[in-house]
């Protein structure tokens, strides 16, 4: 049965109870759509706030986490070192539902190292990654994910291919891989469901255009243009209200071409209803397969439920690390010689 936002769930939250503070983002920018559908899944789930912990890097993507989940635990991390942090909190504590977000910069450039590793060690977590191709919060530089010869008011083309960050995932061993866009509202919401009930590490790429720095210069009504033919006494930036992207029955199989507010498009293949998902070698191919016809694909894209998670793997107890008394974690004298005696 569907409620309506005013109505309480199974636990006795109303929808805006898993709200957040409001966004200090570009009105139109998908970061906030992605927001919102968190907070609807997290609703539709009776999700327990106190039991979910939220953790980001930095960038614009990583200050989405303010707004929602307001009374759910959460941690901004270094640039890049959101997965580090996210290993420890869930080892300390494996009975916490993660959510962490971060961006492709965050993700795919310094920290990839860190996401790598999280993928690898299997930790249970969702862990979306919001897609825009630019380091938005510093005025858009190219990031890994940027297109091979995309242009950006500030940065000039870009020489060097981009970086899939789903195959970065497939390749590492990632139990779940899943691609999405900002405005397809039903799809990312489907996803999320299914994210927070994987095993393990459920990583999401959510295609979230920048409406402020991805946009042409050639128009002498752009931002690009006005800037190099003015002469400034100070710096005053302004990005002018959006319209958020939203899909409209985009059925599996088909090829949908969006229309972005600079007037460039992207091209998004949604998989087919019958398409394997356990498959990772084909899963590996079909992404290959659709940079080679410049789209993304989106839908879940590769599963495997038999990995175990981290703290299976680490054998730990029922009872989270972090709730243990000094007495329960501090081995006995007995224990203590026994170990020793090994290495005499």
């Amino acid at each position: 049965m569907k409620r309506g936002p005013g109505q309480a769930n199974n636990i006795g939250l109303t929808r805006n109870e898993y709200t957040g503070s409001a966004s200090t983002l570009c009105k139109g920018c998908g970061h906030n759509s992605i927001s919102s559908q968190i907070i609807q899944v997290a609703y539709e789930l009776s999700l327990k706030p106190e039991e979910i912990i939220k953790l980001s890097g930095i960038g614009c993507s990583s200050k989405s986490p303010a707004y929602f989940l307001g009374m759910s635990h959460g941690i901004n991390a270094l640039h890049g070192r959101m997965p580090a942090v996210a290993t420890g909190a869930l080892l300390a504590n494996a009975s916490l539902k993660a959510i962490g977000v971060s961006g492709d910069g965050d993700t795919g450039s310094i920290g990839l190292g860190n996401f790598k590793h999280l993928v690898r060690r299997n930790v249970r977590m969702v862990y979306v990654i919001e897609n825009n191709g630019v380091y938005g919060l510093t005025k858009g530089q190219f990031s890994s994910t940027a297109d091979e010869g995309q242009e950006l008011k500030y940065a000039g083309d870009n020489p060097f291919p981009e970086m899939d960050l789903c195959l970065e995932a497939l390749i590492a061993g990632c139990g779940f891989v899943a691609r999405s866009f900002a405005g397809d509202v039903k799809q990312i919401r489907a996803l999320l469901k299914a994210a927070l009930s994987h095993r393990g590490t459920a990583v999401l790429d959510i295609i979230s255009p920048c409406v402020a720095f991805n946009n042409q210069d050639i128009s002498t009504k752009s931002f690009g243009y006005g800037r190099a033919n003015q002469s400034s006494l100070h710096e005053i930036g302004y990005v002018p209200p959006m319209e958020e992207i939203i899909l409209q029955d985009h059925e599996p199989g088909e090829l949908e071409i969006v229309e972005l507010h600079d007037g460039s498009q992207i091209q998004l293949r949604k998989l087919e209803a019958e398409y394997d998902a356990s498959d990772r070698i084909e899963a590996v191919r079909r992404v290959q397969l659709s940079q080679e016809h410049d789209e993304f694909l989106t839908g879940l894209l590769y599963i495997d439920s038999t990995r175990p998670s981290l703290s299976e793997v680490a054998h730990l107890v029922e009872t989270p690390l972090a709730e243990l008394t000094a007495d329960q974690l501090r081995p006995s004298k007995n224990d203590l010689d026994a170990a020793l005696k090994r290495y005499m």
